[in-house]
């Protein structure tokens, strides 16, 4: 049977993803970024930076990108279509909202107070999913969730609570924020017991910590993983580089490369005025772009031990299966002759 997924060009065979990075930002900005009257977005700006980063990903063979800017993050749909119009990269786009602490939540909270808020979410989910954000028919492939630093707060459970009711009726993938290295475990467990499918969800930013117990207590849940922030490091909690490697190759030498993808994070665009980075912090992000994994993380798991063909479970396979490609039939019916559930 032929599964697709929605992609600011429209659906798209999921065989047809190819090498996939699994969360990246084209351009993102904190909220409240467009009260600074003095820094407009630079549309046709924004669109070269997109084109060019969907570029230099198509020349490490990368054929999509998941953008996880969420809501009330400056997300785009219009911009994103033409960046993948002009450069023949498949991006899939995301509906939701960013984390109590860092998003825009007087909107949602003050229609907790009224009791009306899950629904409203609701709808507005099912709205975007089913006939495309506002007028342009433009259509989400994955939920994005958030959670603050050591805790899920009653707001952000909310979102959580909802994205799993939507994922059931709809199918659609979730892929989440943890901030420092906190809540992977709880986050999962969260979305599981809500009924959502564990092979559909991404807990993202996990390589914010690299306690392997950690990563057990999310995994042994059934979801996926993600190493995801990979040149983003040595602030805002993030560990270094070499220091996620070791993490990632114990995984994978404990047998679980079939439940972890990887990406950047990356923001090439910034809505509102480019933050401006103490020299310290330059030097500590030298490779936060989207050419990092293949030009050094790789390399690196290589002489690790790490197989070409671990690669290509955690680049190409696993995310056709988080969309429900063949490869996530291929694992079922591995799994139901095997006698696991």
């Amino acid at each position: 049977m032929s599964r697709t997924v929605n992609t600011v060009l429209g659906p798209v065979e999921v065989d047809s993803l190819g090498k996939t990075l699994m969360h990246e930002h084209f351009f993102f900005g904190y909220a409240g970024h467009t009260g600074n009257t003095k820094y407009p977005v630079d549309r046709d700006e924004a669109i070269r930076v997109g084109i060019e980063v969907a570029d230099k990903a198509k020349q490490h063979g990368v054929k999509t990108i998941v953008d996880a800017t969420p809501n009330d993050s400056g997300r785009d749909p219009v911009l994103l279509k033409e960046i993948a119009e002009r450069t023949g990269l498949h991006i899939i786009f995301s509906t939701g909202y960013y984390y109590e602490g860092e998003g825009a939540p007087a909107y949602f909270k003050f229609k907790q107070g009224l009791g009306t808020a899950e629904d409203e979410l609701y709808e507005l989910y099912m709205d975007e999913i089913q006939n495309g954000v506002g007028n342009t028919g433009l259509k989400p492939g994955v939920i994005k969730l958030g959670t603050g630093k050591d805790a899920i707060t009653d707001y952000e459970r909310m979102f959580f609570k909802v994205a799993a009711r939507v994922q059931k009726e709809t199918g659609i993938s979730i892929i989440t924020h943890t901030q420092e290295g906190t809540m992977g475990p709880e986050q999962a467990k969260l979305l599981v017991s809500e009924g959502a499918d564990p092979n559909r969800i991404l807990i993202g930013h996990m390589d914010g910590n690299t306690d392997i117990r950690y990563h057990l207590r999310t995994l042994e849940q059934g979801v996926y993983v993600g190493f995801d922030r990979f040149g983003l490091q040595g602030f805002v909690g993030a560990p270094m580089d070499k220091d996620r490697i070791g993490t990632l190759i114990g995984l994978i030498g404990l047998g679980y490369a079939d439940q972890i993808m990887m990406a950047h994070d990356t923001v090439n665009y910034w809505l509102g005025k480019t933050p401006e980075w103490p020299k310290e912090m330059q030097k500590l992000i030298t490779n936060w772009h989207v050419g990092n994994i293949f030009e050094n993380i790789v390399p690196a798991l290589r002489e690790g031990g790490v197989t070409a063909e671990q690669i290509e479970q955690i680049l190409v396979k696993n995310p056709n299966r988080i969309f429900g490609g063949s490869e996530s039939l291929k694992a079922r019916n591995k799994n139901k002759a095997s006698g696991v559930r």
